[in-house]
């Protein structure tokens, strides 16, 4: 049977879910549709649970080709591996459902949502998120509560839910808002210097259309919800914390106040160490080979309960003393160095140190041929600037096979890129494309912010005007009830152990992108204010900084850079460039080593050159040809032929006049060859151009 439910008036249309017809063998499925833009979500449950040391939850999010009735480009003509904006999309349903499944539940669960239909208009990521938490709704899978998703964007001064894709490219302000019918628990956003007031009236106006689509989803969760699978899922692991803390208390005191990442896990090894040793003492461990027995403890269950120990005692010393493991007050930065052109062959370099946290950017400039084609839901487009981050094992001292980058690599660099996007110059101002690699060098926490950081100086250090620097901060936070504190600049362990990354970029006038996940059930609107105001605070601070290593950006680009400029052309002089079957274009190429793009659409034309003498005289060239001769105007001409009655002149490329004889000097000339020859420069001015377009010069008139 068929069970359905909507909410009306959500935007320009309506978000229906509905159920029992497809996809019935999946434990729980929904299917999502809002204007002709349909996704099918599944949900699926492993019969038995896989302790894997951590929860095994896979999303996947699939745009498929015919969704938008196309086939696929390239040779294979059919879907291959994930683009990253399936993999951006993954992502978003991962990170706000993940601390929703409860404490303990090792149970495979796959949640699959399938864009099958795209009407180009209604971006199909946010109803992938809400069919996720309806297809768990729905399943036997024990899923805490229901989520909802909605898009808000601000045009003008109107803020609009689930804008359209051209509503969102006039936004200044385009954020994805989840959240439980309480609390948020996922944002993504990227804006155009927002002010945090105007920020937080986003997220306002996003939970009114929140606690609709909740109640929907608790709607059909009554017609059509399966019985959950009951708990608990873990043992209880309190009598062995208990026992750890007892013996080993003073030990993880000691380790707290250790500042150096390396150190403070050695010293916690040693002290793990010494606990299996203690139970193995004491007679309480299972050795290698035995079998489990009751009142004795496996090596990972008490490396499990010293974990749960030291992270007790971190949000104890949090909460109580506002005392952080490596001694910093909860408003506190780690130091800051930055330095520019740290190496003399790329383009734009910048090394940015944030504590234990390195970032290295490096820009590249490119021309248009290199810019990145994207073939999407909403219709082809093509990026020409590009942010890529990577993360290898070296940079946290581990050993890893080193293969493509992981969804955490795409997902971090897209957040920076989304940072830094809005400021980037139009191509009609700096026509560039640019790319920036942000190798991570050391990672001790937000390792993101620091490539938001380092990639902002980079670009400066390369000549690309950006609008202004942008710098990020990840801020943390310990909650026990209506006890919180909010962490500035978290590293790791803090990570780790508390409850939230919330990552915020901007400028000195404000904020460019935020991301923020949870691992409680959700934040209240004074949490997400007070990290705000951190963040702002924060972020004047880095900028500081890194004004001190580059206060502007540089004037001129690398001179290992190609040169390129752009001017507009007259549409109707594009064939004089082009020439009979490209003659023209390819001799120019030829003659001045440049390479020669033509923007029909917007009449321009790109000229690429390694050298600014070439490319100086090419524009002179193609300007020229572009350019009619105008009456009375003086030119720098070249003597082309001679005949009995003058001289024939180019004064512009393509563009020859006549010389009479009479006008060469103001002497009698009887033979022009005696005062002329081919392959002479001359001044000579325009008399006139008469009805068949025959331009008549002088060079005596030209004195």
């Amino acid at each position: 049977m068929e069970f359905s439910a909507s909410v009306a008036h959500l935007g320009k249309s309506t978000l229906t879910f509905s159920t029992g017809r497809v996809a019935k063998q999946a434990n729980g499925s929904v299917s999502v549709s809002y204007g002709d833009t349909h996704v099918l979500v599944t949900a699926c449950m492993s019969k038995e649970p896989r302790n894997m040391g951590y929860f095994p939850l896979m999303c996947e999010y699939q745009e498929k080709s015919y969704a938008m009735g196309k086939i696929p480009g390239g040779f294979i003509k059919k879907e291959g591996r994930p683009k990253d904006w399936e993999i951006l999309g993954a992502r978003m349903i991962d990170r706000p459902i993940r601390p929703l499944f409860p404490k303990g539940f090792m149970h495979e669960v796959q949640v699959v949502a399938m864009v099958l239909s795209s009407d180009g208009v209604n971006d199909p990521d946010v109803l992938a998120i809400n069919g996720a938490s309806c297809a768990l709704m729905l399943s036997d899978i024990p899923f805490a509560r229901p989520i909802a998703a909605v898009r808000v964007s601000r045009v003008g001064e109107d803020l609009l839910v689930n804008p359209t894709y051209k509503e969102r490219e006039q936004a200044d302000m385009d954020m994805i808002v989840v959240g439980t019918d309480e609390k948020i628990v996922m944002i993504e956003a990227a804006c155009k210097e927002i002010a945090e007031s105007d920020v937080e009236k986003g997220f306002e106006f996003a939970k009114t259309y929140i606690q609709k689509i909740v109640n929907v989803q608790k709607e059909l969760q009554a017609q059509a919800g399966k019985e959950k699978l009951a708990g608990p899922f873990a043992p209880s692991t309190e009598e062995l914390t208990a026992k750890v803390k007892a013996q080993f208390q003073d030990k993880i005191a000691q380790n707290y106040g250790i500042e150096d990442k390396a150190a403070r896990k050695e010293k916690s090894q040693e002290v793990c160490a010494a606990a299996v040793e203690y139970f193995a003492r004491e007679g309480l461990l299972v050795e290698a080979g035995e079998e489990a027995q009751e009142g004795k403890v496996t090596e990972g269950q008490i490396k499990d309960a010293l974990e749960a120990a030291e992270e007790e005692y971190f949000r104890r010393q949090v909460l109580e003393k506002e005392q952080r493991p490596d001694g910093r007050g909860v408003a506190d930065i780690r130091a800051i160095d930055c330095a520019v052109r740290t190496y003399p062959r790329p383009h734009g370099t910048a090394l940015f140190t944030r504590g234990q946290t390195q970032a290295l950017a490096v820009t590249t400039l490119g021309t248009s041929s290199d810019e990145q084609m994207i073939e999407a839901l909403e219709g082809e487009r093509a990026k020409h600037f590009m942010l890529h981050y990577a993360f290898p094992p070296f940079s946290v001292g581990e050993v890893k096979m080193m293969r493509g980058p992981s969804r955490r690599d795409i997902g971090h660099g897209a957040l920076a890129e989304k940072a830094l996007v809005n400021m980037i110059p139009p191509k009609e101002d700096f026509p560039y494309t640019m790319r920036v690699v942000s190798e991570i060098l050391e990672s001790n926490g937000s390792s993101s912010m620091a490539t938001v950081c380092a990639a902002s100086l980079s670009l400066m250090d390369a000549g690309v005007p950006i609008k202004a620097p942008v710098a990020g901060i990840a801020l943390g936070l310990v909650q026990e009830g209506e006890n919180y504190k909010v962490l500035t600049d978290i590293a790791g362990i803090e990570d780790h152990c508390g409850d939230m990354d919330f990552k915020i970029a901007g400028t000195t006038s404000g904020i460019t992108a935020i991301q923020l996940d949870v691992k409680i059930d959700g934040l209240s609107a004074a949490v997400i204010h007070d990290a705000l105001q951190r963040a702002k605070q924060a972020r004047l601070h880095i900028l500081e900084k890194m004004q001190q290593a580059l206060e502007l950006p540089r004037a001129v680009v690398s001179k290992y850079a190609p040169k390129i400029q752009s001017f507009p052309i007259d549409p109707d002089k594009i064939g004089n460039v082009i020439g009979p079957g490209g003659r023209m274009i390819r001799k120019i190429s030829r003659d001045y080593n440049v390479e020669i793009d033509i923007d029909d659409e917007h009449a321009k034309v790109f000229i690429v050159a390694q050298t600014q003498e070439d490319l100086k005289n090419a524009v002179n060239y193609v300007q020229g040809l572009t350019k009619d001769a105008e009456p009375g105007e003086i030119y720098e001409g070249k003597v082309v032929r001679l005949s009995n009655f003058g001289a024939f002149c180019e004064i512009l490329p393509g563009k020859t006049g006549l010389v009479h004889i009479s006008e060469v000097s103001d002497d009698y000339v009887k033979d022009i060859r005696e005062v002329l020859k081919e392959g002479d420069a001359v001044k000579v001015k325009v008399i006139n151009i008469d009805q068949q377009g025959r331009i008549n010069l002088s060079i005596k008139k030209a004195k």
